[in-house]
């Protein structure tokens, strides 16, 4: 199982193409500076008022299945 680490900063303006549904997946870097492709449902649950910002850790399969995201401490 790999893993990355992405530094996310998404105002909550930049979700209103999700919200017209112009959008489904944000194109994200890792800190080792891989693009990832995400659909944006993964994001939800760290939805705010002011969007999503955050570090985040990554973990796929070596197929590349996303296999979880949770926030870093």
């Amino acid at each position: 199982m790999a893993s990355l680490v992405l530094d996310i900063a998404i105002p909550a303006e930049r979700w209103q193409a999700v919200y017209r549904g112009q959008a489904n997946r944000v194109l994200l870097h890792s800190r080792d500076g891989r693009r990832i492709s995400l659909p944006v449902h993964h994001l939800r649950p760290y939805l705010s008022h002011a969007g999503v910002y955050g570090s985040f850790a990554l973990e796929f399969s070596d197929a590349g299945e996303l296999l979880s995201l949770r926030p870093l401490d």
